[in-house]
């Protein structure tokens, strides 16, 4: 398993070597920096996963670079300062920091508040991931053509389609299942959940389709009819 990387932004070198050592004995991989210029300068071409930032640095402190990492990073942070007043404690935890730690410390209270946050990251981030994959299992893309029952929406090439209710269901049924062909009847019965009688009518949604989907619908790129069979979504490469 890959280690995890913890950037550490501390102005005393001796501290901070110091827990670098240790956290390495623990199996994680440490990026130093001296303040937070240096942090932010990290950042731009690391993978970190959690960082621990002083809260008293010259050039740029603490709070400040919390404050600039919260725009575009959501790890766990850890403020480390030598004060102890409820008020710092706040500030901290109020742009953005996760935890709070007062110096002076034990390298054993540190690693115990920095396994607690990957831990509490790594599950948000696995919530997060089985969410976008279940939002995905949802959504068909077939070329440019895409379609997204949670929404109801159609694109192509990123450029929004309007179709019908009945469009729209007869559009699924095709994309789910690209490359085969559906007859005229069989649309009917699963889009209108009864028995075929008269199918003109798929003949007719089908142009319209295609009207909406294809840049010429007389030449489709996806929604191709079989002579004498039916319809299907041409699969593409």
């Amino acid at each position: 398993m890959e280690a995890n990387h913890i950037l550490l932004v501390e102005d005393d070198k001796e501290i901070r070597e110091g827990i670098e050592i240790y956290l390495r004995s623990q199996g994680y991989e440490v990026f130093q920096a001296a303040d937070g210029v240096e942090g932010l300068k990290v950042l731009e071409r690391e993978e970190i996963h959690l960082a621990i930032v002083d809260v008293m640095m010259p050039r740029m402190d603490g709070i400040t670079m919390t404050v600039k990492l919260r725009e575009t990073h959501d790890f766990p942070v850890i403020i480390l300062s030598a004060k102890s007043e409820e008020v710092d404690k706040i500030m901290g935890l109020n742009i953005g920091a996760d935890d709070y730690v007062s110096k002076p410390f034990t390298p054993m209270e540190l690693l115990a508040r920095v396994n607690s946050q990957l831990r509490r990251y790594k599950k948000y981030m696995d919530m997060l991931e089985a969410k976008e994959q279940k939002e995905k299992s949802n959504v068909y893309s077939i070329g440019g053509l895409e379609l997204n029952e949670d929404t109801v929406e159609v694109t192509v090439d990123e450029k929004p389609a309007k179709l019908t209710p009945i469009e729209f269901k007869i559009l699924a049924l095709l994309m789910k299942n690209p490359g085969r062909v559906f007859s005229a009847e069989e649309i009917y019965e699963r889009v209108w959940n009864e028995r075929a009688i008269n199918t003109d009518t798929i003949m007719v949604h089908v142009r319209k389709i295609r009207e909406k989907i294809e840049i010429n619908p007389k030449e489709p790129k996806y929604l191709k009819v079989v002579w004498g069979v039916g319809y299907k979504i041409e699969k593409q490469a």
